[in-house]
């Protein structure tokens, strides 16, 4: 009995020594990230529905922090979030060079495609990895591509080859392109025309919506002219303003579905997405704001939940064992879409489900059964490996 005692308090002192060496008082490894954004100019309100949010995005970084710092409580690891919000007429680059210190190896930022571009060519963040937690613009993803820069959201093409499935799927296969005024509804209507070509669609006809009057009060009248003369499948709108298209939709000349920008949208997220979780960060996040998230929510969560996955697999928060192994085989991130996520390494654009959303409910996910591809199913979205226009180094 008494050797069993000795026993014990020998067991007791043992632990009490390895204590200090154990993960849980040592002291922890940081991981530093910071987040950056800039005000956005109150855009004319097309309806009272959908109030203006300034700084989308910063809570979903929040969420993901929390979530971060969850798991490194058990791996020894203490993510640190700053959060800049710079006024709509600041310098973005002087804010970067002067705020964004070289402890800072990870940069959220949630900003315009031209300031991400600035910003990924400066000297300064030559020995970063850049975050792009909002933009779709398919140019940033090829040609204008950066070795320092991700990209966390659908890519217009993604977005524009998910719906052409669905269309095909249903074969619907004669579409007609409407375009809005905006640069990029253009863009949005290029992507339109390469998803079109790509899956064997037919655009039976193409107009500018070039109406500058109060699209309220003229479209029971005037889009049925507009849309006269044509048959087609659906109606494919590009307006990402959202200026004329959501009027569109029961005022046709042919009682016609309504796809692209409004209608039926290709999105990274949506307020009535529950499926695989999803449910539960929906929950969570409306808990933490009051509101429901948003894609650039979506975008920031994905782009600090993505360091936090690197980290604690590679257990460093130095920027090349990270960034190798975001762009590896083996990262794979949870993104409560059904299926993991994870980088394209040509393009740095995130592999991912896109939601196809009726205004009140998920329509379909794409990609959709019988869309095949020798490595990932959702590398049938957007641009593949051999169409890529990007050139990437290490």
């Amino acid at each position: 009995m008494k050797f069993l005692r000795h026993y014990f308090v020998s067991i007791l002192w043992l632990l009490l020594l390895a204590y200090p060496l154990s993960g849980i008082s040592a002291a922890k490894q940081q991981i530093k990230i910071f987040y950056l954004t800039q005000e956005q100019a109150v855009p004319p309100a097309l309806s009272n529905l959908d109030p203006f949010i300034q700084g989308k995005g910063m809570a979903g970084a929040e969420l993901a922090i929390d979530d971060n710092n969850t798991t490194g409580q058990f791996t020894g690891q203490d993510y640190q979030l700053t959060k800049v919000m710079l006024p709509a007429d600041a310098d973005v680059v002087k804010a970067f060079n002067d705020q964004v210190g070289a402890d800072y190896a990870f940069v959220v930022l949630n900003l315009k495609a031209d300031s991400l571009l600035k910003l990924a060519d400066l000297p300064a963040a030559q020995q970063k990895l850049l975050f792009d937690a909002s933009t779709t613009d398919d140019a940033l993803r090829n040609e204008q591509c950066r070795a320092n820069l991700l990209h966390m959201l659908p890519s217009r093409a993604m977005r524009a080859d998910a719906l052409a499935q669905y269309m095909l799927k249903k074969r619907w296969r004669e579409w007609f392109l409407v375009i809005g005024p905006s640069p990029e509804d253009g863009l949005y209507a290029a992507a339109v025309k390469r998803a079109a070509k790509r899956f064997g669609m037919k655009l039976v006809a193409e107009k500018n919506w070039t109406h500058t009057y109060d699209a309220r009060r003229t479209a029971q009248s005037d889009v049925p002219v507009f849309t006269q003369g044509e048959d087609y499948d659906v109606l494919v709108v590009a307006d990402e303003q959202g200026l004329f298209g959501e009027y569109l939709a029961y005022r046709t000349w042919l009682p016609r579905l309504v796809v692209g920008t409004q209608g039926l949208v290709a999105t990274s997220w949506h307020r009535t997405h529950e499926q695989w979780g999803a449910v539960q960060i929906q929950n969570r996040f409306k808990e933490h704001t009051g509101r429901w998230m948003e894609e650039e929510d979506y975008g920031a969560y994905l782009a600090v939940r993505a360091i936090g996955e690197a980290t604690v697999r590679t257990q460093s928060n130095q920027l090349q064992p990270v960034k190798d192994y975001l762009l590896g085989e083996q990262f794979a991130l949870q993104g409560y879409k059904g299926k993991p996520l994870s980088f394209r390494p040509w393009s740095g654009q995130l592999r991912q489900p896109v939601l196809l959303a009726a205004p009140r409910s998920i329509v379909s996910v794409a990609p959709l059964e019988g869309f095949l591809h020798p490595r990932s199913e959702l590398d049938t979205l957007g641009y593949d490996q051999p169409e890529t226009k990007c050139q990437r180094g290490k």
